[in-house]
């Protein structure tokens, strides 16, 4: 069956900040030959393609994207033996994160239940290298199938293709995309996955407490670099970009139109319904000039920007 090629499409419901405008086109492949037909599809327009996930870490531009988005459908998850002690669980791109920690609790396995809560896609969370606390998505993928976006080959990779890092992989390169990928897991006794079962639920209702989840990107601005910043604790230099954000008294209380800065965490934006990705902006935007002012450095995103002519945000000192 042909690959369906959607024009005009809204991505207000398809991103969490439900804001920005349309995608001249959109499709949903599932399969490589249908990742492949996308590919072919954008070169013979030349378009500009983004590979949108879930769309919890995004914002689009008012005036949409003037290329092909392409949005994995969710597809299946398979396990195989591995070892007595661990075995190998298999997701498409498009599978929700809680799909595959149900999944791999439901069949004996633990380790995934540490990401309970945070919203993302196998795709989204291989391309930013998931984490939560120490526990990081690099320490679970063992290889993966991914698309050569210039060719359209397919190719299968391991981990150490990804060069992995702190909210790093190659797949930000943007020359390729992630089709599934291969986690190693635990199994565990019934005991065990009963306690990561309680553990799930303890991480969500520990994230749901602390931190919005409607209507927000989650972060939008990245934890400092250490050679970015020269204030001191306890021996360590103060990376946390929360830390700066609360010192200007942010939290709960800036606002730009329809959007405000969470009363939960200071990093956090939350829209409503009336906003618009320009007030997103607007007010990130304020938050950088007010760190400035006061500690002379600049917040820099970790929301990534689609459809933007150029980018809206200060980069630089």
């Amino acid at each position: 069956m042909k690959l369906m090629i959607q024009e005009d499409v809204s991505l207000k419901d398809k991103v969490w900040f439900r804001t920005g405008g349309n995608a001249r086109y959109f499709c949903e492949p599932l399969t490589v030959q249908e990742f492949q037909e996308a590919f072919q599809f954008a070169h013979t327009h030349n378009l500009q393609v983004f590979v949108l996930g879930h769309g919890a870490n995004v914002l689009v531009s008012d005036e949409g994207f003037d290329g092909l988005i392409i949005h994995p459908k969710k597809g299946s998850l398979s396990m195989s033996e591995h070892s007595d002690d661990f075995a190998l669980v298999t997701a498409d791109a498009g599978v929700l994160m809680e799909e595959a920690i149900k999944f791999t609790l439901d069949n004996g396995l633990t380790g995934f239940e540490v990401f309970s809560s945070i919203p993302g896609s196998i795709g989204g969370s291989a391309f930013i290298n998931l984490h939560y606390f120490d526990a990081l998505m690099s320490h679970f993928l063992v290889h993966a199938q991914v698309i050569e976006r210039e060719t359209g080959k397919l190719l299968t990779v391991d981990n150490a293709w990804f060069e992995f890092g702190y909210n790093q992989s190659k797949l930000m390169e943007r020359k390729h995309i992630l089709i599934n990928a291969t986690f190693k897991l635990k199994k565990s006794t019934d005991v065990e996955v009963a306690f990561a079962r309680g553990r799930s639920m303890e991480i969500s209702r520990h994230r749901l407490s602390r931190y919005p989840h409607a209507y927000t990107c989650g972060s939008f601005f990245r934890n400092f670099h250490p050679d970015e910043v020269t204030l001191v604790k306890n021996g360590k230099k103060i990376i946390w970009v929360a830390y700066y954000l609360d010192k200007i008294g942010v939290k709960g209380a800036l606002s730009v139109g329809g959007v405000q800065v969470s009363y939960q965490h200071a990093n956090m934006l939350v829209s409503s319904d009336q906003a618009t990705s320009t007030d997103i902006v607007n007010l990130a935007r304020t938050m950088q000039e007010m760190v400035k002012a006061e500690f002379g450095i600049i917040p820099q995103p970790e929301c990534i920007f689609v459809g933007f002519k150029e980018h809206p945000l200060h980069l630089t000192s």
